[in-house]
């Protein structure tokens, strides 16, 4: 989801992108991100992949580590030697969320889960790598293109009248199409270090589903769940929305919006007024 957009970004503003997927380059092999990065001579690499599986993590965390870790830490390090700068995309999910308040950037991570772990040393392996690195963590990614929450409420809409979401998780969801222009714009700053990038405003899921029918004219009764009750493999952070101490921050346009715009484009590429 997210490197589509990027790449859209990049053609946007005139920039001429080399976009490699999964087919192209293993990010964990590290001479085949050193021969891409001596074939290519980029300026700037922007990390948009990513174990993002939360739960499939805690059964197999070596995994999600040779992606999220072992990947991040070979671009960065291959940037370095190379010349170029790094934007690593982390998670929300590498704090505990225990705080109460939304996180900053000075706030100490504490990831409790696979998935977080694997995140929260990425971020260190990156900015260990390379003193030229952007890591910017942002929450709760949707965007056209790939499976994501507002798609799972849509299609289990359709199947039956009602739903059942926790409403014990605050975070910030975050329309990747937003995100990547912002990642686009950090390609041209210099201050590097951690940077937090995510819609403005917070809600629960129960919240987000509500507004996802809400905007689509959906009937369908979203009924409230605990995450206890919802027994999800992996532990999330009850309260792991991203607020910015940074003094020239980049800042998204709100939740709600970003949904409007990601409805409004998931129905032009449908063909649907």
């Amino acid at each position: 989801m997210l490197g589509r957009d990027v790449v859209e970004a990049c053609a946007a503003r005139g920039h001429d992108p080399i976009a490699l997927g999964h087919a192209e380059l293993d990010i964990s092999d590290g001479l085949a991100v050193d021969e891409a990065f001596a074939a290519f001579s980029p300026e700037v690499a922007i990390n948009c992949a990513a174990w993002t599986d939360v739960d499939g993590a805690e059964d197999d965390e070596r995994a999600a580590m040779r992606i999220n870790d072992t990947g991040a830490g070979l671009l960065s390090s291959s940037a370095a030697a190379h010349g170029a700068a790094i934007i690593h995309v982390s998670s929300d999910y590498v704090f505990d969320g225990k705080k109460g308040a939304a996180y900053v950037e000075s706030d100490q991570p504490s990831a409790i889960s696979a998935y977080g772990r694997s995140k929260q040393a990425g971020e260190t392996s990156v900015a260990t790598a390379n003193p030229r690195h952007h890591v910017v963590r942002s929450s709760w990614l949707y965007g056209l293109g790939g499976s994501n929450f507002v798609e799972t409420m849509l299609r289990i809409a359709s199947e039956q009248p009602e739903v059942l979401v926790v409403n014990d998780q605050i975070g910030c969801p975050t329309y990747t199409r937003h995100l990547a222009g912002a990642l686009l714009a950090l390609t041209e700053r210099e201050d590097f270090g951690i940077h937090h990038v995510a819609a403005a405003g917070r809600c629960s899921w129960f919240e987000f589903a509500q507004e996802i029918f809400d905007q689509e004219g959906i009937e369908c009764r979203v009924m409230a769940a605990t995450t206890e009750m919802l027994a999800r493999k992996a532990p999330r952070p009850p309260h792991s929305a991203l607020a910015t101490e940074h003094p020239d921050p980049i800042e998204l346009p709100s939740w709600r919006r970003g949904l409007t715009e990601y409805l409004s484009a998931r129905r032009a590429r449908a063909g649907v007024a």
